[in-house]
């Protein structure tokens, strides 16, 4: 199954340098997600390629202009594309009223269902999930309401060693509690069968944690420990820290050490400030602290490997 973030917006709220506003795509065994939706974000799918009639469920991370301006956008060429699938929005309260004020004062009428689900900005719980994965927020410490997404692949059944079947002459029956990892009972000889002698591990699940935008927040460790990649806000370098500190978002050590904390497997920074033109400042400061970082490239997709 498939695994992957492809950045689509990397800047902060002014897009500079060829850098745009906030906005990510997460593709997990073909279904398309996609993360907050900054000013011309349509345009940036179209460009890198990205399958975005497909989306199915976008996630609004707060309602900083930044992070929803392309949002009607989208909403309308999915009406103008003749879409006929719902549109499932969850964000911080307030986004609906915006966009259907937007989509009366052009006396628009959806071809398709719009459902907005408004979440607790003040409290981490489960807001979607399917046979593939759940997502879960994680509050953020920003000026306004903000949440982070936390996408995490289910627990898949263990693998049935096909060969053992036979060996053991096991019916058919038994598969459902064997793939559980449940031990069975050799009706003939009344001997126990081990699961792990007639089994393999499932693969281990990945997980992806999106925390944007947020200055240094020690609380959201528990939350995003030991994922497999973390992408966090990292606006400022640290010479600018308490520029960090005065608009709520983090720097590069910031990020680091959060990364450190957590015990991620690798650290994606983003959300930069238009004062940087060369990002590579950015990234060594990052790396001084935890190697594992990379910077958030706008049209790069990043695998998630097991």
């Amino acid at each position: 199954m498939s695994f992957s973030v492809t950045v689509i917006g990397s800047n902060s709220a002014i897009p500079a340098h060829g850098r745009h506003p906030s906005a990510q795509v997460v593709t997990i065994n073909d279904k398309v997600y996609l993360i907050d939706c900054g000013e011309g974000t349509q345009m940036r799918l179209n460009e890198f390629g990205v399958k975005w009639m497909r989306v199915n469920q976008i996630f609004i991370s707060h309602l900083h202009g930044d992070h929803f301006f392309g949002l009607i956008g989208v909403v309308s060429t999915c009406h103008l594309m003749r879409r006929n699938r719902p549109l499932d929005i969850y964000s911080p309260p307030g986004l609906e009223s915006i966009i259907r004020d937007q989509l009366i004062a052009g006396q628009t009428e959806l071809m398709y269902e719009l459902r907005f689900h408004e979440l607790n900005p003040e409290q981490s719980e489960r807001i979607y999930e399917n046979e593939d994965i759940t997502v879960d927020t994680v509050v953020l410490n920003h000026r306004i309401p903000c949440l982070g997404f936390i996408f995490r692949e289910k627990q898949r059944q263990r693998k049935i060693i096909r060969e053992k079947l036979a060996e053991y002459q096991i019916p058919v029956e038994f598969i459902p509690d064997i793939k559980a990892g449940k031990d069975i009972l050799d009706e003939g000889t009344g001997k126990r069968i081990l699961n792990s002698e007639i089994t393999t591990d499932p693969p281990r699940p990945r997980s992806y944690a999106y925390c944007c935008d947020t200055a240094y927040f020690p609380n959201i460790v528990p939350y995003i420990q030991g994922v497999d990649l973390l992408y966090h806000d990292c606006t400022f370098a640290e010479d600018s820290e308490q520029r960090a500190a005065d608009t709520f978002h983090s720097t590069t050590i910031q990020a680091a050490r959060i990364a450190q904390q957590a015990g991620v497997a690798r650290l994606m920074i983003g959300h930069f400030s238009s004062k940087y033109d060369d990002l590579q400042v950015l990234l060594r400061e990052a790396q001084s602290v935890f190697p594992l970082s990379i910077l958030a490239i706008e049209g790069r997709t990043t695998a998630i490997e097991r």
